[in-house]
């Protein structure tokens, strides 16, 4: 985990941050998701179909749920010391760019794009990969923006 200090975040623009370790999907967590969010199609919760109709020969994680571990993910990227609060304040752009099968395991790719003087605040948006263990292509990748204060 890198560690930095608030005033020292604007020169990490244009770096990569660092990575996370691997998480894997369960299916447990994906129906856990389902039942959380109303999503129960069949792609996601139905093993036997899946079994038989889908071309991983499985389920899949949800796109959301994929871009949904990002704030967990990163917590294991880096740690920002004077911060006393952060919040999530959108995405400029998302994509999910490759299914994750269930029983896979995922992991986070923060880079630093930029870096903007609110107040009270900075406000970052980092370009962040979700990558699939294994994989060709990433599941997700995203442009966050979030906003700390210190």
């Amino acid at each position: 985990m890198r560690v930095v200090n608030f005033d020292e975040i604007e020169g990490l623009v244009g770096e990569e941050i660092g990575v996370s370790d691997w998480y894997e999907i369960s299916q447990d967590k994906v129906n856990l998701f389902a039942d959380a969010t109303g999503d129960h199609q069949w792609i996601h919760v139905d093993v036997d179909r899946a079994k038989k109709e889908m071309p991983t020969g499985g389920t899949i994680a949800h796109g959301y749920m994929t871009l949904s571990l990002i704030p967990m993910l990163s917590s294991q990227i880096m740690r920002i010391e004077g911060v006393t609060r952060g919040i999530n304040y959108g995405c400029n752009k998302v994509r999910f760019t490759n299914m994750v099968p269930v029983g896979s395991r995922v992991r986070g790719r923060q880079k630093l794009l930029e870096v903007q003087k609110r107040a009270g605040g900075l406000q970052l948006i980092n370009e962040f990969t979700i990558e699939i263990n294994g994989g060709d292509r990433p599941a997700c990748v995203a442009q966050t923006i979030s906003i700390i204060y210190n």
